[in-house]
This record gives C-alpha cells, sequence and structure tokens, in this order.
C-alpha cells in the first residue's frame, strides 16, 4: 500500500489506516503529506474516502500533483504549517494524521542539509523559503539559545562542552557545512565500539528542532485539529521523539479527563471528558519493519477519539 512516490516506506502504514478507521470511509486531514505514502494508503482503503493533505515542504507540493491526478476529486493539498490549521475550512473529520519529524525526501537530499555525512551547507529548514538556515543559528544565535538546543532539545549529556565548542568555532568556517561541523563534534568526543549512533546525531536533531520551531508547532496543533474531529472521529500521532511523545501524551490525557503529570492535582470532579485514548501503550513498529526500515525504530503511535 506504499505510494508509488515514495523512495521511503511510510511507517507504521497499516496500523495508521486501522487506527484512523480509514476502511469505514470519511474525510481525513493528512497533517505531514511528505511524499503520500499515509495520503495514498488512506484512499485506496476506501473509494468514497477523502483526503486534505498539508505540508510546510515547498517541495510537497510537487510530489502532491501526482496524487490530485489519481485521486481526481477526493485530495486537496495546502502548502501550510499544521500549526496554521486553523485557518482551514473544513467539514467535521473522521481521522487526522500527524506524522512527525524529517520526511526521508528531506533527509536524503543533500542540498537539503540535514545530513552530517555530505559537504553541502547545513540548513535542515522544513520550508526552506524562509527562516534562518542551521549555519546561521550556529554562527549567530545567542548562548541559550544554543543551550536550549542542545541541552533541551537535543538530550545531549556534553551540552556543555559542545555549546563552548560551537562558540570557539565561530568565523573558522566548521560550522556551514554538514560534514565539517560533524567532524568537529567527532574529533572531540570519539565514538566509542558500544555507541549505536554519531556522535553528532542529538546536537543536529536539537539544532533542528529549534531552527524549525518544532515542539511549539505541535503545541499549537494538537487542540486546533483535536476540534477539527467530529464526534467518533480520532487523532492519530506519530512521534520519533521522547519530547513529542511527551507532549502528545500530556494532550491526550488532558482531553480525557486525566491527570497530565505526577504534579496535576486537580480533584477529578472537576476535570471534563472530551475523549477516550485508545493507545493506553503507544503502538511501535514491529521487527519485521526495524529490519526492513530502521529509521521507524523509534516510532510510537497514539490513537486518541472524540467523544464530546
Amino acid at each position: 500500500m506504499n505510494s508509488p512516490l515514495n523512495s521511503h516506506r511510510s511507517v507504521l502504514l497499516e496500523e495508521t489506516v486501522e487506527a484512523l478507521g480509514a476502511r469505514t470511509g470519511g474525510k481525513f486531514l493528512d497533517c505531514t503529506f511528505g511524499g503520500g505514502g499515509h495520503a495514498a494508503a488512506i484512499l485506496d482503503s476506501g473509494g468514497e474516502n477523502f483526503v486534505y493533505a498539508i505540508d510546510r515542504d515547498p517541495q510537497a507540493r510537487e510530489r502532491a500533483s501526482a496524487l490530485q491526478q489519481k485521486y481526481v476529486g477526493r485530495f486537496v493539498f495546502c502548502n501550510i504549517n499544521f500549526a496554521d490549521a486553523g485557518s482551514m475550512c473544513l467539514p467535521p473529520l473522521q481521522g487526522v494524521l500527524m506524522d512527525l519529524g524529517v520526511s526521508s525526501f528531506q533527509l536524503d537530499d543533500g542540498l537539503r542539509g540535514f545530513s552530517f555525512r555530505e559537504h553541502t551547507k547545513l540548513d535542515m529548514r522544513m520550508d526552506n523559503s524562509c527562516g534562518r538556515t542551521a549555519a546561521d543559528f550556529l554562527n549567530t544565535a545567542a548562548e541559550h539559545e544554543l543551550v536550549q538546543a542542545v541541552r533541551d532539545f537535543g538530550e545531549e549529556k556534553d551540552w556543555k562542552k559542545i555549546t563552548s565548542l560551537i562558540l570557539e568555532n565561530r568565523g573558522k568556517n566548521l560550522l556551514t557545512h554538514g560534514d565539517s561541523f560533524a567532524g568537529l563534534i567527532a574529533a572531540n568526543f570519539p565514538r566509542k565500539a558500544k555507541d549505536r549512533i554519531h556522535p553528532a546525531t542529538k546536537t543536529f536533531q536539537g539544532i533542528r528542532i529549534a531552527i524549525n520551531g518544532e515542539l511549539d508547532a505541535l503545541q499549537r496543533a494538537l487542540p486546533v485539529l483535536f476540534e477539527k474531529l467530529g464526534i467518533g472521529g480520532r487523532l492519530v500521532v506519530i512521534s520519533f521523539h521522547s519530547l513529542e511523545d511527551r507532549i502528545v501524551k500530556q494532550f491526550f490525557k488532558k482531553m480525557a479527563g486525566q491527570a497530565v503529570s505526577r504534579m496535576d492535582g486537580e480533584p477529578m470532579q472537576f476535570r471534563e471528558k472530551f475523549a477516550k485514548i485508545l493507545t493506553p501503550k503507544p503502538v511501535i513498529p514491529s521487527k519485521g519493519e526495524v529490519d526492513s526500515n530502521p529509521r521507524s525504530r523509534s516510532a510510537k503511535m497514539r490513537v486518541l477519539e472524540k467523544i464530546k
């Protein structure tokens, strides 16, 4: 059921179709179109299904044109950030999908500047038509911004040393290209035999999250997207990062009238229940999927059904 548009496998594809209830038909919103794998699977699951798709990446529009030609009258694409979905005039939806993180199209295109293995300028913008690049961020961001990116968003334990390393190497052309910046980190933090990831992985992740405002966009989008659902509609979110998953989990608990954390002491009689959580534990990829698509290994899917 993967779209021919995809050069990669859409994560948790069959599980997503089931979670959305796409086989029973309805109108759906795919908030992270990417290459169209999930959108095509939803459309193929029911002849009457209609998919609204959005993506902040300008290049996604070209990929969406193939689906517009194949599913005439059943597919609409809009080039916006899902945080701005409130501006869309939509009917009550059967399902909303958010597949968070970076698409394989962005990761595999060296010119997009996400890779630390290629000598291409560090960009990392999901919407490369606006905003500052990763290279600009590394060379101009205030120290507290660097700390937030590396320590908070990247969850890098050596954040102090890496932040200092960035500040010390400004103006030396080591912070402008993926391979040179990754090499700088690797030279100061050699990879150990037991390490599964490159020493620069968490730092790159934190910088990407920072310049794209990913966590803020997610927090803004969740309540807006929940409002777009009809009664019985489902919000399905696939996350790849613990910070994303925590935001999703807490929002789901709030909508389900549950305590969002240990610090939440609001009495139950004052809580209002708008939804029920269909995934007490997140759905994760099977071993077979991880073996065939290693990028899926950290995926977690949560499902919320609107009841009020």
